[in-house]
């Protein structure tokens, strides 16, 4: 199963490095009177990471939410 996993994953990997590398043009972002250019790829990989972020963020206040919740059942 380890293999079939790993098959996976460098599947994965393969598509996201073509993605990058046919995709590598730059493309401007304006926000609030502001404006920056990066590289598609990198601006990907960036909102995905804060993305993960956020994720765990969420992820770890419902299970402290959770949690307290259950404490405050039991007492």
């Amino acid at each position: 199963m380890r293999i079939v996993y790993f098959l996976i994953l460098l599947i994965l990997l393969v598509a996201v490095a073509v993605f990058a590398v046919q995709n590598n043009e730059t493309v401007t972002l304006h926000f609030f009177y502001r404006s920056a250019s990066s590289s598609l790829p990198l601006l990907i990989a960036v909102v995905y990471l804060l993305g993960m972020i956020s994720g765990w963020t969420v992820v770890g206040f419902l299970r402290r939410s959770v949690r307290g919740l259950t404490d405050r059942r039991r007492d």
